[in-house]
């Protein structure tokens, strides 16, 4: 991830902090400044009620009552009573030890021993990773229990004809239906009716609870009017199953953006493309339009030009105008190149007596140099005049006269 990625990112998570805060504090704090004023008036009504009881003596009493419930006392039971209800029994306890593995932690009860804590510190750190490789294991085995379920479903709507990709999303639809249904609503239901709550109150509990937040202000069994043994470790086991499904969704969302985000990049990659392709078209055709101001054609590009003759010899002797013009036999007629690609251009064509010597030189390969890459010819370069043929030159042996 790219630093201003990170960066952005964390400013929106501070963001979104600040926002909540002030959410949370707005509709929290006159709630909390009522409590202790009614707290206040409780006060001052027993000591008026109990004037032999100082003020001090009241604040000790009620700091310990405080730390009494939050070491997992009961108000409701003394110890006169035949209550046998303990915030440690089997079930209890088997329930405080699976909120340690799940990290949920709601915290209603807490450890008050020193050897208690300390066991908790390694029996959390074996025990939450052993319970990370379960939830895997569970929500593979869930998600595809459920995958393999609404596949026959989806087998009936392909047979209706229906579109496949209305299919696939009537498929999540239907896979995110069926997990609130058996990991939502159905505990809702069974929480207001065990436990007397709220509907309202229950599915607070049920999402605080599979989201891991876990605050302890509503925890299931931990009611004293709450006998049955079983009941919290039941609800630890609809935690797992909860957790897993929660994990196998998350899992099903990850690579459902995966897989758009690699969509996305082959899609992007081919408009990438197209436009490229266009670019080099319309620069083509601009390039063709646009003819001499474009850039030369590379020497592969070049078409082949003929040799063009070299400047006629110096003569002792006046040209004969019987002598036709020589041309090469094995040589094949060059197609005609347009002006400004031809080396040299001749203003008169009608040359008919040209050297033997000339001649013999073309043949050989005889051409002007070459000028360098990149620069072009003149059009019509100045040409030397042919002097006139002396009449004691030799001539060359095999020509007739």
């Amino acid at each position: 991830m790219r630093s201003t990625t990170l960066l952005a990112l964390l400013a929106l998570v501070l963001l979104y902090l600040v926002s909540g805060a002030l959410v949370f504090q707005a509709l929290e704090q006159p709630h909390e400044q009522q409590a202790q004023r009614e707290l206040g008036e409780v006060r001052e009504k027993f000591l008026r009620a109990h004037p032999c009881v100082s003020d001090q003596d009241v604040g000790l009493f009620i700091k310990e009552v405080a730390d009494a419930l939050g070491g997992g006392a009961n108000p409701d039971t003394n110890s006169t009573s035949n209550s046998n209800h303990s915030a440690w029994d089997l079930g209890s306890a088997f329930f405080f030890s699976g909120t340690i593995i799940t990290t949920i932690g709601y915290g209603n009860a807490a450890l008050r021993t020193d050897a208690g804590r300390l066991f908790c510190i390694f029996y959390a750190l074996v025990g939450i990773p052993l319970f990370g490789i379960l939830l895997a294991g569970v929500g593979d085995r869930l998600g595809s229990s459920l995958r393999r379920g609404i596949g026959h479903i989806e087998a009936i709507f392909l047979k209706w004809h229906v579109p496949p990709g209305l299919v696939r999303i009537l498929s999540a639809v239907l896979f995110l239906l069926i997990g609130c249904l058996l990991f939502v609503l159905t505990p809702t239901f069974v929480f207001c009716y065990m436990e007397g709550w709220s509907k309202l109150e229950a599915i607070y509990f049920v999402v605080v609870t599979l989201t891991t937040v876990g605050f302890g202000d509503y925890v299931a069994g931990a009611s004293p009017n709450q006998n049955f043994a079983a009941y919290q470790p039941l609800v630890w086991f609809w935690i797992l199953l909860g957790l897993a499904y929660f994990a196998s969704v998350l899992t099903t969302i990850g690579n459902w953006l995966r897989v758009v985000s690699r969509r996305t990049r082959a899609e992007m990659g081919g408009l990438t493309a197209q436009a490229a392709s266009w670019t080099g078209t319309v620069t083509a055709r601009v390039t063709q339009r646009v003819g001499p101001t474009a850039p030369p054609p590379s020497e592969k590009e070049r078409p082949p030009l003929p040799p063009p003759p070299c400047p006629a010899q110096p003569a002792s002797r006046p040209l004969s105008p019987a002598a036709p013009e020589k041309t090469e036999p094995s040589s094949p007629p060059t197609p005609p190149t347009p002006p400004t690609a031809s080396a040299l251009d001749y203003p008169s064509e009608n040359l008919a007596f040209i050297d033997e010597s000339s001649d013999t030189q073309s043949e050989r390969g005889c051409a002007l140099p070459r000028a360098p890459r990149g620069r072009r010819r003149p059009l019509n370069p100045p040409r030397k005049p042919a002097r006139p043929r002396g009449p004691g030159r030799p001539r060359d042996k095999g020509v007739p006269a």
